[in-house]
């Protein structure tokens, strides 16, 4: 079966183009569930317009079914609790140069 750590290191493959961060590191990313084969993740977006939403969501659910043991993602974007700058990891900050 597979774990979170496992989906949430495939979800830092997926970046978002404008900013040049992953989306886990950039706080994205609210909570994922496992349950058998079927993974489902709540996330948000750094803006409710944001113009690269639709290629993230695709991006992010075709990574995680290409985990072996998956079979399905979901995703349910969210605005609550809205996103702010500090959901953003060490990491991604150092990035940003923050």
């Amino acid at each position: 079966m597979v774990t979170k750590e496992e989906v949430l290191e495939v979800l830092k493959t997926v970046s978002d183009p404008e900013i040049g961060v992953d989306i886990v590191n950039l706080g994205l990313i609210y909570n994922v569930d496992i349950n058998g084969d079927k993974v489902s993740i709540r996330m948000t977006m750094t803006a409710p317009s944001c113009p690269v939403t639709d290629w993230i969501l695709v991006e992010a659910q075709k990574r995680v079914e290409d985990i072996p043991g998956v079979k399905e993602c979901d995703i349910e974007l969210v605005w609550e609790p809205p996103w702010n700058l500090d959901m953003i990891s060490d990491e991604a900050r150092q990035m940003l140069h923050m």
